[in-house]
């Protein structure tokens, strides 16, 4: 699917099951989550612009290559995406980081935003959006959706488990936003949770199953 990467590296999928496993202690669970994160911003960056600077090492000056631009923005969808944050910053230190929380209304399955505070240039910067769990794909699409309201137009998307169902929402609601997933299940179940899944990701995350 056009704008959909989906990590095959050996590393991610090992992580990833056992993250899956239901026994995977909570601080096990937090630490894999932001190793996978590492290991998949590692691949969703590798486009980013590069320019010509002049340096000086010990021994002559040189001209070498470093990022070009602004730096970037982690913006994670509480609260799970909390658990992704550590993983992008251990890689871009400098980014600012944005948040946006949203909640499930377990009646009607939709998502409910109560939470808002972004970057002030969020505009000129590339962002990345992190949410372990990819399920119907209500929340990224309002969360990526807000972003763009002010005026971001550069947006990627990371999360950890997706189902073809969120996937398929996403890239139709958002089809400039690319997609990284370290794995795609099988399917929804009634309820709306991803199968085989790993559970709920906060609960995981935060211990408060």
């Amino acid at each position: 699917m056009k704008n959909v990467m989906i990590f095959d590296h050996p590393l991610i999928q090992h992580k990833t099951t056992i993250l899956r496993q239901k026994e995977t202690s909570n601080k096990e669970f937090r630490e894999l989550v932001e190793e996978i994160t590492m290991l998949m911003c590692y691949e969703a960056l590798r486009d980013l612009p590069l320019e010509d600077v002049e340096i000086e090492t010990p021994i002559k000056k040189t001209t070498q290559k470093m990022i070009k631009g602004k730096d970037m923005a982690v913006v994670p969808i509480l609260r799970a995406g909390l658990g992704m944050v550590e993983g992008f910053l251990s890689l871009v230190p400098n980014a600012k980081v944005g948040h946006i929380g949203m909640y499930r209304d377990e009646e009607t399955m939709q998502p409910q935003e109560y939470y808002c505070k972004l970057p002030p240039d969020i505009d000129k910067r590339l962002v990345v959006v992190v949410d372990p769990m990819l399920a119907t794909g209500g929340s990224a699409i309002d969360a990526i959706g807000q972003i763009k309201s002010y005026g971001a137009t550069q947006i990627k998307f990371l999360c950890l488990i997706a189902a073809p169902e969120g996937i398929e929402a996403l890239t139709k609601a958002h089809p400039d936003v690319e997609v990284y997933c370290a794995n795609v299940d099988e399917c929804l179940n009634e309820r709306c949770y991803i199968v085989p899944g790993l559970g709920d990701a906060g609960d995981r995350i935060f211990g408060t199953m």
